[in-house]
């Protein structure tokens, strides 16, 4: 089976990642020109197998009356646009197409095809057998490859996009793999910076791959996020990523920053005998349940005086890391409900987890970031809605954060 990179297809991609990000990904436009390409290599394998010669090739041997004819050009609707999808075609006029027939318009039933499949988490012999069993191709696991290495370059493009010059929250968490690096497998970490925008609407701003944490790591990051048009950061959410506050209040020192309270909570958790776990929960609650700060502290010091002597690794965190922690306090209810937790970015995490969970190790980074940003695009495709009751939530915000919320 030869490449699907031939010249054409190169000169395709090279047009195509030429282009600006948000034209490539305006309106399904990766997904649509992959369709294109997909089907369009499909038929020519088709038309091979109908001549009994490769295009290019030999005639020795065959019938040589019918052969190659150039290309019929149609327009054929797909669920992520219209496209012009080249037929080709044969002299004595013998070649049916079976995948997209003669005077089908529709293929929206091609638009999830093998870089689809790859996105939702199938492997390459499972895709290669889908190919066979759905269109009777033959596919090689080589050829499937090169199909969903073209993402790579796409994958740069989108890393590197421009964005919004202010988000309302983003959070921050780390996702673990298993990945090859020289011979060894090494656990590695995702980092995936999650964004709302001042409309509500959640956008993935980047993901970054193997890093170790470090105030350095993370001023890369913030730098990065700022050099593609990010000015400003209202609260940011995340995990006890360390570094990370000291990074993000040198490039957006006017950020409120919010540690996880779930995470601060299963990590005291850790360090509490079963017996007393109940007792000290109970005490615990009083805290980051509080109504206000100032009821908060008072709760967080008889905590302090009850179990730090016991228990210190369960209690100092939340003594040491009080002024990250008490931020939600500062704000009404339904602001505290989306800020005191980064269940937005794991959720998104648990998607990841269903994609990846076929690929027990990565041959490489790229090869991990690659599926992540597919499962990324066909997870972001139904975020074209807030994602919390914002007419409610931005007027609080607004007033909070007076002067860096445009009103008009």
């Amino acid at each position: 089976m030869t490449s699907l990179l031939t010249p054409e297809i190169k000169a395709i991609l090279d047009q195509q990642v030429g282009k600006h990000i948000s034209e490539l990904n305006k309106d399904g436009g990766l997904f649509r020109e992959m369709s294109k390409q997909m089907l369009e290599y499909l038929m020519e394998r088709e038309i091979s197998e109908n001549l009994g010669y490769e295009k290019y090739g030999t005639k020795e041997g065959v019938d040589s009356r019918n052969a190659r004819n150039g290309h019929n050009i149609k327009t054929v609707k797909s669920a992520h646009g219209a496209f012009e999808l080249k037929t080709p075609r044969d002299r004595q006029g013998e070649y049916e197409p079976k995948i997209v027939k003669k005077y089908q318009t529709d293929v929206s039933m091609f638009d999830e095809p093998i870089i689809s499949m790859y996105a939702k988490g199938m492997t390459v012999r499972d895709i290669q057998e889908q190919v066979k069993l759905t269109w009777g191709v033959d596919l090689s696991p080589t050829t499937i490859s090169n199909i969903t290495n073209q993402v790579h370059e796409f994958v740069k493009e989108w890393q590197s996009r421009p964005l919004e010059t202010r988000y309302a929250i983003v959070y921050f968490d780390a996702i673990h793999y298993k990945v090859r690096t020289n011979g060894m497998i090494e656990c590695k970490a995702a980092y995936t910076c999650l964004g709302i925008d001042l409309e509500g609407k959640k956008e993935i701003l980047g993901i970054w791959i193997g890093e170790s944490e470090s105030a350095k790591f993370w001023l890369s990051i913030f730098n990065e996020l700022n050099n593609r048009g990010v000015q400003d950061i209202l609260i940011a959410c995340f995990d006890g990523l360390k570094g990370l506050p000291d990074a993000i209040q040198t490039v957006f020192p006017k950020t409120e920053i919010q540690l996880c309270i779930v995470h601060m909570i299963r990590n005291s958790l850790k360090f509490v005998g079963s017996k007393y776990e109940k007792e000290f929960m109970q005490d615990l609650k009083k805290v980051y349940q509080a109504p206000a700060e100032n009821t908060a502290q008072i709760a967080l010091n008889e905590l302090v005086e009850k179990w730090a002597d016991r228990y210190p690794t369960a209690v100092n965190p939340w003594v040491n890391h009080w002024a990250n922690i008490a931020t939600f306090f500062k704000f009404p209810d339904q602001v505290r409900r989306i800020i005191y937790t980064t269940n937005s970015v794991e959720a998104l995490h648990r998607q990841f987890r269903k994609v990846t969970k076929n690929k027990s190790v990565f041959p490489n980074d790229g090869s991990l970031l690659k599926m992540l940003y597919l499962a990324a695009n066909d997870i972001s495709k139904k975020w074209d809605k807030p994602a919390f009751a914002w007419r409610t939530i931005l007027p609080q915000l607004a007033l909070f954060f007076e002067g860096r919320i445009p009103t008009v």
